[in-house]
């Protein structure tokens, strides 16, 4: 994994917009069609999710890609 810290933010960030919306890991899960471990382990910096699961799980929650990439903490690099 190139970018852990990245990664980690990512997941608490997901978390975050999970909990937002009083969804369950596997609720989000279902919504995204994606299994319950795939959620958990992005949520937990296991995983780095693809393009494809990113676009799932903007569907789920209901929000613009950029705003679920958009990291809070996060500082761009130049």
């Amino acid at each position: 994994m190139k970018n852990p810290v990245g990664i980690k933010t990512f997941g608490a960030h997901l978390r975050h917009l999970r909990e937002k919306r009083g969804m369950s890991q596997q609720e989000l899960a279902d919504y995204a069609d994606v299994s319950k471990m795939t959620v958990h382990r992005i949520e937990t910096a296991q995983f780095s999710a693809t393009l494809d699961v990113l676009l799932s799980l903007t569907k789920a929650l209901k929000l613009p890609l950029s705003e679920l990439v958009s990291i809070p903490g996060l500082e761009e690099v130049d």
